[in-house]
């Protein structure tokens, strides 16, 4: 097994997907051994490109805001692990940014998973996230799958990508904020402490 220094290594040399990024490579990707709270999002944007730093952006502020964490906590390795779907920005697409690229999940995502607590919490930002770690929900809707966000506890809570969009779905599922961010802060902060 590679330590989380060797590993993490790996993944910011990793060049994959080189040749389908048009923006170039530029893995992000935060964890350690100790970090108890898990957030899987889809892949890193194109501020998040520019500066390297995982939810540096207004989706970022808009996860802070919803989990309670603040920028230090989150951006703290030993506490909180970031791990997208796919770790380098994929470029746009006509509404928002392409997909993750197909190969970070499958190459990645196990050995560092190896590398965290067994009594971590995960976050599923997002549709991707979802798919891959919540197989037997994957024909749900993602409203769906937040509503019925219990049913995934005590290892996992699916939330929707907290881009602008989520604004508008959030005024139309106004029970997000009354019964999942409850629950959800409540949840990040006994898993921190």
């Amino acid at each position: 097994m590679t330590g989380p220094e060797a590993l993490a290594r790996e993944i910011a040399d990793c060049r994959t997907c080189a040749a389908h990024l048009p923006h170039g490579v530029r893995p992000v990707a935060s964890f350690s051994p100790t970090a108890r709270l898990l957030i899987i999002g889809q892949a890193p944007g194109s501020k998040v490109h520019q500066t390297g730093i995982p939810w540096d952006d207004k989706s970022g502020d808009r996860l802070r805001e919803w989990t309670g964490l603040t920028r230090e906590t989150m951006y703290d390795p030993a506490r909180v692990a970031l791990v997208p779907m796919g770790f380098c920005y994929p470029g746009k697409a006509s509404g928002g940014d392409k997909p993750p690229r197909r190969e970070c999940a499958p190459l990645w995502h196990e050995r560092v998973l190896d590398v965290l607590p067994e009594d971590k919490f995960t976050l599923l930002v997002g549709t991707y996230a979802q798919a891959h770690y919540l197989p037997e929900a994957r024909k749900r809707s993602m409203t769906d799958r937040v509503r019925t966000f219990r049913e995934f506890l005590p290892h996992y809570l699916p939330l929707p990508h907290p881009a602008w969009r989520s604004t508008i779905w959030m005024r139309q599922n106004p029970w997000f904020e009354e019964e999942v961010l409850p629950v959800l802060r409540d949840r990040v902060t006994r898993m921190l402490g």
